[in-house]
């Protein structure tokens, strides 16, 4: 966070005007008609984004950073094989 505010003021960025609004009491297109984007909803989406970031590779350095989407999708990985309690009321009475 301080790298992405330190870009920020050294090269100028224009901040969009505050939220007068409780944002979170807004519908999903209300928000985006204010230009407010989601944040990321799983933690793939994160990994996404965060793959395509300039400023979070230079931050961290290219080892580090590497090294930590790497963990991160190995995460994922076992997340997405494990079975939810969710999953298991509802579909094992099925099989």
């Amino acid at each position: 966070m301080l790298a992405a505010g330190l870009k920020g003021i050294e090269e100028g960025y224009e901040l969009p005007d505050e939220a007068e609004d409780d944002v979170w009491a807004l519908t999903d297109a209300e928000r985006r008609a204010m230009g407010i984007e989601p944040l990321p909803a799983s933690l793939i989406d994160a990994i996404t984004v965060m793959e395509r970031s300039d400023l979070v590779a230079e931050t961290l350095g290219e080892h580090v950073f590497d090294f930590f989407l790497r963990n991160k999708r190995a995460e994922w990985a076992d997340y997405k094989g494990q079975v939810s309690a969710f999953e298991l009321d509802r579909y094992l009475a099925r099989l």
